[in-house]
C-alpha cells in the first residue's frame, strides 16, 4: 500500500492523455469526406456538448456518492440494488465488458505508435517474405512491428511495478509535451490559413458512395467519428480510489474534456483552412501533409515525433488504466479477489499480467492481414463496449434525482438541474449506441464479449450482508 495518491494535475493529464491519441492525426481528413466546414463543426459541439453532460454525470456522482469509488461498477450495482447478487452481476459485467474491450484498444494504440516509429525506422515498413506456412505468410515488416509494439508493452508493464503514482508522472510528462507540439502545430498553421478553403462554409456533402448528405446527415455521421476521439473521459472516474481528493476527480474530468475540445476543434477547423478541401479528403497523413506544405519535407520529421509522444503517452494511460479496471472493481467485490494482489508499490500484479498478456495475445493480430481484419472489428466491438458504463452511469444519477437520494440538503433548482443534466446524457449515450449498432453482426458480438463474462459469475466473493 505504499503508492502515493493522484492529485489534481496527474489525473487531468491522464484524462487528457487518453483522449488525445491517435484519432487527432486522422480526423481532419474523416470529417472531411462526410462533413463541409460547418457540418464538422456542428459535430464537434454536439459531440462535445453529449461528452460534457457526461463528464458532468461523473462529477455529480463523486459528488453525491463519495464512498462509490471505482466509478461504472459501482453506480451500476447501486442501480440494481447493492444488496442482491443482481447488483453485483451487473456491476461485474460492466468491469469485464470494459476491461475485455480494452485489451485490444491497447492492441491498436501500440500498432499505431510503430506506424509513426516507421519514419525513424523504415524497416518496418518491409514486405520481405520471411516464412510461407500454408496460406500464412510473414513478412519481416509484420514481424518486427510485433517485436517492437511487444517490448514495449512490457516495459511500460515492468515500469508499473514502480506504483501507480510514478507511472501517473511518466504519463503526465508526455501529456504535456504532446500538447505543447499540437499548439505549435495550431501557431505554424496561422501562417497559412486561408477562409477561402472554408467555402462554401455550408454545403451538401457527396460521399463515396454517391450519397448526398444535408447538413443534419453530415453532423450525425461527424458526431459518430468524433465520439471515438473522447473515449477516456471516464478515466479519472475509474481511478477515484487512487485520488488524493475525489473533488479532483470532478475537476480533471471537465478540464480534461475542455483542453482535448480546444485540440480537436482547432485543429479539424486549422487544417480544413491550410489545405483545399478535395486535396485534405484525399490525403493519407493530412496533418504532416499541412506542415510539409509550410515548413517542407521537416514537417514529416516534426509530425512522426508528435506522432510517436502522443501515442506513447497514450500507451502508457490506457495500459494503466486497463490494468486498474480488475484491481479496482475486486477491492469493491465485484472482480474475482485473486485480482487484489500488490507489491510493496501498491501496484496490481497479477491484474498487470493478465491484463497486459490479453493485450499480448491481441498484438498476435500484427502478423497477419486476415488476423488483422478480424481485429479491425474486434476494435468497433470493443468501443461500443466502453459506451455501455456511461449510459448506467446516467442512468444512476437520473434515479437519484427523482427519488431525491443524497439530495435533503440541495434546493430543487439544484436537483432539477443535475436531473436535466444526467436525462440528456442517457439520452445521448442511447443515440449513440443505437447508431453505431445498426450491423446485428455487431450488436450480437458485442452483446457476446459482455455476457461472456458470466462464466466467471462463481467466482465472485459472496455478498456480505451488512454490505453498504
Amino acid at each position: 500500500m505504499g503508492d502515493k495518491k493522484l492529485g489534481f494535475w496527474l489525473l487531468t493529464a491522464l484524462v487528457t492523455g487518453n483522449m488525445v491519441g491517435s484519432a487527432i492525426f486522422m480526423l481532419p481528413q474523416s470529417l472531411a469526406n462526410v462533413a463541409s466546414p460547418a457540418g464538422a463543426m456542428l459535430a464537434w459541439l454536439v459531440t462535445g456538448f453529449g461528452v460534457l453532460m457526461l463528464a458532468l454525470v461523473f462529477g455529480q456522482l463523486s459528488e453525491r456518492k463519495p464512498n462509490l469509488i471505482g466509478g461504472p461498477p459501482s453506480y451500476t450495482r447501486e442501480l440494481f440494488n447493492n444488496k442482491t447478487k443482481l447488483g453485483q452481476i451487473m456491476g461485474f459485467e460492466i468491469s469485464w465488458g470494459y476491461w475485455t474491450s480494452n485489451s485490444p484498444g491497447n492492441a491498436a494504440v501500440l500498432i499505431t505508435l510503430i506506424g509513426y516509429l516507421t519514419y525513424f525506422l523504415p524497416i518496418i515498413q518491409s514486405k520481405q517474405l520471411m516464412l510461407s506456412f500454408g496460406s500464412f505468410d510473414l513478412l519481416l515488416g509484420n514481424f518486427l512491428t510485433f517485436i517492437i509494439s511487444s517490448a514495449i508493452l512490457w516495459i511500460i508493464h515492468f515500469l508499473m511495478y514502480r506504483g501507480t503514482y510514478q507511472v501517473s508522472k511518466i504519463n503526465f510528462v508526455a501529456t504535456v509535451a504532446k500538447i505543447i507540439g499540437f499548439v505549435f502545430f495550431i501557431a505554424v498553421v496561422l501562417i497559412i490559413f486561408q477562409t477561402q478553403y472554408l467555402h462554401p462554409f455550408v454545403a451538401e456533402k457527396i460521399v463515396k458512395t454517391g450519397e448526398h448528405l444535408g447538413l443534419y446527415e453530415q453532423m450525425n455521421r461527424g458526431a459518430l467519428l468524433t465520439l471515438w476521439a473522447f473515449i477516456g473521459i471516464e478515466t479519472a472516474v475509474w481511478l477515484s480510489g487512487r485520488a488524493k481528493n475525489l473533488h479532483d476527480v470532478k475537476r480533471a474530468t471537465i478540464v480534461g474534456l475542455f483542453i482535448s475540445l480546444a485540440i480537436y476543434l482547432l485543429i479539424t477547423i486549422f487544417a480544413m483552412g491550410a489545405l483545399p478541401q478535395q486535396e485534405l479528403m484525399t490525403a493519407d497523413k493530412p496533418l504532416v501533409d499541412v506542415l510539409t506544405h509550410i515548413i517542407g519535407p521537416t514537417g514529416s520529421l516534426v509530425m512522426a515525433t508528435l506522432g510517436v509522444l502522443s501515442m506513447a503517452g497514450a500507451a502508457v494511460g490506457w495500459i494503466l488504466l486497463s490494468v486498474e479496471v480488475p484491481y479496482q472493481s475486486a477491492k469493491l467485490n465485484l472482480f474475482p479477489l485473486w485480482f487484489v494482489k500488490e507489491n510493496k508499490n501498491g501496484a496490481p500484479i497479477r491484474a498487470a499480467w493478465v491484463t497486459n498478456g490479453l493485450t499480448q495475445v491481441f498484438l498476435i493480430s500484427t502478423l497477419s492481414d486476415s488476423i488483422a481484419n478480424a481485429f479491425n472489428t474486434m476494435i468497433v466491438i470493443a468501443t461500443l463496449a466502453n459506451l455501455v458504463p456511461y449510459l448506467f452511469a446516467a442512468v444512476y444519477s437520473l434515479v437519484l434525482t427523482l427519488k431525491g437520494e443524497s439530495y435533503e440538503k440541495a434546493s430543487n433548482t439544484k436537483r432539477f438541474t443535475e436531473g436535466l443534466i444526467a436525462a440528456l446524457a442517457a439520452g445521448y449515450s442511447i443515440w449513440v449506441l443505437k447508431s453505431g449498432l445498426t450491423d446485428l453482426k455487431t450488436l450480437g458480438l458485442g452483446m457476446l464479449l459482455i455476457l461472456s463474462g458470466l462464466i466467471f459469475v462463481p467466482l465472485l466473493p459472496k455478498i456480505k450482508s451488512n454490505h453498504a
